[in-house]
């Protein structure tokens, strides 16, 4: 599948402006850390881009989230490791991330949301106006939004990646596609 094809999959599964706004978010981390570690960028833009696509539907049914989206991916054909990490970042399930895609886009997921709050907070609210040390420093407030689970962050260890590494990859990928997020 390419990037138009599922763009338009996910805006026809995702009608919220925010939450296909946090696919766009995650999909650039994604892009950025498989460049880092120089794996399939498209491969894991998608995993990044379709995450969610199943959030809509199972909002009020968290335990199916990731296991509706997964099985839509597999239906489409997609690569079996693109829809395990899928599944498996909803860590409600517990399934074992075994791939650097999976453990990467668990930690991203997360990560981007304490991004977006940041810049909100900040005066300027402008993704470009944050440094990683910000972004360090609402991740050190555990009272800051508390959605971003600081364990799923602290999991980039599981990629080798400290975590001022890992916030300076998600914040440089975000500020690229700033224009999109509206930050």
């Amino acid at each position: 599948m390419q990037r138009e094809e599922a763009l338009e999959l996910m805006k026809e599964n995702i009608k919220e402006k925010n939450l296909r706004k946090h696919c766009l978010a995650v999909e650039a981390v994604m892009a950025e850390l498989a460049d880092y570690f120089d794996k399939d960028q498209n491969k894991w833009r998608l995993a990044g881009l379709l995450h969610d696509i199943d959030y809509e539907d199972t909002a009020d049914q968290p335990a199916k989230h990731s296991q509706l989206g997964a099985d839509m991916l597999a239906e489409r054909g997609m690569d079996e490791d693109l829809v395990n990490a899928v599944r498996a970042h909803n860590g409600m399930h517990g399934l074992a991330r075994k791939t650097l895609l999976a453990k990467a886009l668990y930690a991203a997921d997360p990560l981007t949301g304490l991004i977006v709050a940041s810049a909100l907070i900040h005066p300027e609210k402008k993704l470009e106006a944050l440094d990683s040390e910000f972004v360090l420093n609402r991740y050190s407030d555990s009272s800051f939004a508390k959605g971003a689970d600081r364990d799923v962050i602290a999991s980039c260890q599981e990629m080798d990646l400290k975590l001022k590494e890992f916030v300076g990859l998600s914040l440089s990928a975000m500020q690229d596609i700033s224009d999109q997020l509206g930050l």
